[in-house]
């Protein structure tokens, strides 16, 4: 909204009245009818700017945003601009003549307009400074059309009436001493839904309210006849003839009007605009109370996955220990009382106690592995394929598997946690390979899909799978193969996907006729070039 200087002029072009070419737009406060707040937001919505440029500071006056619109009209470009003082990118007259009063301005004011003029390019520009919690919001106007038609218009008031007509903005003039209208164009008759013959028979008081009229006839009687006053801006509310009241944005100035002292009214209807900043709060208190219902059940989860890491880590991991021991000692003492079948049983006790450890140990590590993830390096990943098949082959020393590695397995990311999903790959390779009389495990670096994406690649001659069935391999507990054929709790390769997506990639596998499968791990550029 704004508040104009200068001697009335109407234009046809505009919706409301207009400053003089030298006019100077003074700084805003609303004096009827709303908080600053909700103003800013009336003022200052997206829709409006469509045909204005917009350019965003911040706290120390430096651009950080500019539209299309807004660098035609600097003659510029965001890069050469952004980061740079706004008065450096407005013409050096224009920031030597404006740059003071505005920083005054706004340090006690929330908005500030001016209109600048460029004399070597006749050019006319409207600055609108609008304070903000971030920093200052800039709307620019080419006015140079305004301030030719205005120049036109001092040169024959004879087209004074036309313009009054042919303005799309309801406006009506009243006499400055009787309050009587004297007349209305054809939107305000539309607006109010009075014929214009009882137009001018009324007051002006009968267009407000009960007491809404009071600031614009204050400000009248403070001001002396023939005296040049700055157009007023007023958020207040009108009475149509049905008795329907509606908020509106008001502007009036004093001027002369075939001879006699008068005030012309020019207004825009801002009720929906209202009505849709009144609905915005409502729709933000509603989320803003949804989410501190997700953030109190998000918490609640959290302390709850909190107490099962340490029910896992400690009280059941504690509970197999024991039983596992148990176990041993009965097997080790008393394995002469017992007869086959009992040492069966002690047996099959131990190697579930074992088998139940084991995943308990694998939910640990698929929960905790968000909170292992730390910075990203580039490691190189041979030296661990080295540690862990080592401890494969210390593990089942009986067993011949052709393992072929590259130099160097260069990749960026956490070092923890692709050890973790490396260790389940090649686990699982040793796995499905243990039927093989040749077996074979490949470890490679491949290129990805996308430019500088790193994928890992391990392959193996085993039991493969069927490739229909391949999206469940990554799901927790999901099993190809019987645990009779092949041991395991179906975890593994969720912590590979798990790992995957903790970089911002993906996992995948493949196999062929089930012969032999190949499991992937890509690590997308944003994670390969971090830091570079």
């Amino acid at each position: 909204m704004r508040r104009f200087l200068g001697k009335l002029r109407i234009n046809p072009l505009d919706k409301r009245p207009r400053p003089s070419a030298q006019a100077v737009v003074q700084d805003d406060s609303l004096r009827v009818g709303k908080p600053p707040a909700a103003s800013a937001a009336l003022a200052w919505r997206p829709a409006d700017l469509a045909n204005d440029g917009v350019v965003r500071l911040d706290q120390s006056g430096q651009i950080t945003e500019a539209n299309a619109r807004a660098l035609g009209l600097l003659h510029c470009t965001l890069p050469s601009v952004s980061g740079r003082d706004f008065w450096d990118a407005v013409p050096e007259e224009i920031a030597e003549q404006h740059r003071s009063a505005t920083d005054r301005a706004l340090s006690s004011s929330a908005r500030h307009a001016f209109v600048g003029n460029q004399a070597f390019e006749d050019s006319w520009v409207e600055y609108t400074f609008t304070r903000q919690a971030s920093g200052v919001l800039v709307q620019i106007r080419d006015v140079a059309s305004t301030q030719r038609l205005q120049r036109l218009l001092e040169q024959s008031e004879r087209y004074n009436q036309l313009i009054f007509e042919a303005n799309p903005n309801a406006m009506w003039i009243f006499d400055a001493n009787s309050l009587r209208i004297l007349a209305a164009n054809q939107a305000a008759v539309r607006f109010y839904g009075i014929a214009s013959k009882l137009f001018v028979t009324l007051n002006m008081g009968a267009l407000f309210p009960d007491g809404e009229g009071t600031a614009l006839l204050n400000t009248l009687a403070s001001s002396k006849e023939g005296q040049s006053v700055p157009l007023e801006l007023l958020l207040c509310k009108q009475k149509k003839l049905n008795g329907q009241l509606v908020l509106v944005e008001l502007a009036w100035g004093r001027f002369n009007w075939h001879g006699q002292q008068a005030v012309l009214v020019s207004l825009a209807d801002v009720t929906e605009h209202h009505l849709a900043d009144t609905a915005l709060r409502r729709s933000n208190a509603v989320l803003a109370q949804e989410l501190a219902g997700r953030q109190s059940a998000l918490e609640n989860a959290n302390r709850n996955l909190i107490a099962f890491k340490h029910a896992v880590t400690s009280d059941l991991q504690d509970s197999l220990h024991v039983a596992n021991g148990f176990a041993a000692r009965l097997a080790e003492k008393y394995s002469a009382a017992l007869d086959a079948q009992g040492r069966h049983y002690v047996s099959r006790i131990q190697a579930s106690t074992r088998q139940l450890s084991g995943l308990v140990d694998d939910l640990r590590t698929l929960v905790q592995l968000p909170q292992q993830c730390g910075q990203f390096e580039e490691i190189d990943l041979v030296p661990v394929c080295d540690a862990l098949v080592a401890d494969l082959h210390q593990r089942e020393p009986g067993r011949v598997v052709a393992i072929e590695l590259p130099d160097s397995l260069p990749l960026r990311g956490d070092k923890r946690l692709l050890e973790t999903a490396l260790t389940c790959l090649l686990d699982n390779a040793w796995k499905f390979t243990a039927k093989k009389a040749e077996a074979w495990i490949k470890v490679a670096l491949v290129s990805g899909q996308a430019p500088g994406e790193r994928v890992l690649q391990v392959s193996d001659n085993g039991a493969g799978f069927d490739a229909a069935y391949s999206a469940k391999l990554f799901t927790a507990f999901e099993r190809l193969h019987s645990s009779a054929d092949f041991p395991g709790n179906g975890l593994g390769l969720a912590i590979v996907n798990r790992v995957a997506a903790l970089h911002g990639g993906k996992a995948w596998a493949e196999s062929t006729e089930q012969a032999g499968a190949s499991f992937f791990l890509a690590l997308p550029q944003a994670v390969a070039g971090q830091d570079e």
